[in-house]
């Protein structure tokens, strides 16, 4: 196991194969926009948001109480983290070529899963501490504009919002590798950034600084990987195609059994 960790590692942090094209000017500009976004709805809409959320009946914050805890990043992570090291345990040289180009796939595909969700997240956990901006309910009112940088306390610690990070990677993520899930995964990060502005955890601006850094973080490591060869085109970003249901089966069963596949007789010519 520790020695399919340490040539994963390696193989992560191999220098590029190619030179991606950098980010398109309308990328800067959508980054541009949001932070500018971020900025008005401090001034505007976060005191008016609290407010709001401070008279919403108490089943509604309830059932959010319920919900908001499905954007904890332990929900993704340990799966992930677990199916890795999984995989590093059976993976073994003595396995056919087939079944290790099989598990190498799904190590590849999981490792970015565990990295494009845990980067963004490590980051905000430091960032966090550093800017110290008040939670909506410090303090007994809202002051959106109360800062206490560099104290390290949860109570100091909602820009930006870290459920937000983790929603908003969540859906960049898993929708590169397959994008026909985007749609349900933005609709699942909408609901979490929504969720914590009803529980009062986060001013809407926080939710808007997560969403973007949880965005960024994502398609920073996505590049990462495409430049090394890792998953993605270096043309287009676009996933590679991956094993099928039955190829994993097969590939995992020969792994914990060391069973081959059986191959069908060869019949000799007449």
């Amino acid at each position: 196991m520790l020695s399919n960790l340490a040539q994963w590692w390696r193989v992560l942090c191999r220098p590029p194969k190619v030179r991606l094209a950098p980010p398109k000017a309308g990328e800067f500009v959508a980054i541009a926009v949001v932070l500018v976004a971020i900025v008005v709805s401090m001034f505007t809409f976060d005191a008016a948001a609290i407010n709001w959320a401070r008279g919403l009946p108490q089943w509604f914050d309830d059932l959010f109480e319920q919900i908001t805890d499905f954007g904890l990043s332990g929900w993704f992570l340990f799966p992930f983290g677990f199916v890795l090291l999984f995989l590093a345990a059976i993976t073994a040289r003595a396995l056919t070529q087939r079944t290790r180009a099989v598990l190498a796939a799904l190590t590849v595909r999981f490792g970015f899963l565990f990295l494009a969700i845990a980067i963004p997240g490590l980051f905000v956990t430091l960032v966090k501490g550093l800017i110290g901006r008040a939670r909506p309910y410090v303090g007994g009112h809202d002051d959106p504009f109360a800062y206490m940088p560099f104290t390290w306390q949860p109570e100091y610690a909602s820009m930006p919002s870290g459920h937000s990070v983790t929603a908003a990677s969540v859906a960049i993520a898993i929708g590169a590798i397959w994008p026909r899930t985007r749609g349900i995964l933005w609709i699942y990060a909408l609901i979490i950034m929504f969720s914590r502005v009803v529980v009062i955890a986060h001013h809407p601006s926080d939710v808007i600084a997560g969403a973007l850094v949880g965005t960024v973080g994502a398609e920073l490591v996505r590049r990462w990987f495409a430049a090394r060869g890792l998953l993605f085109s270096p043309i287009d970003l676009h996933a590679f195609a991956g094993p099928s249901l039955n190829q994993v089966v097969v590939a995992v069963s020969e792994s914990l059994f060391r069973r081959k596949p059986v191959e069908k007789p060869q019949i000799p010519p007449s």
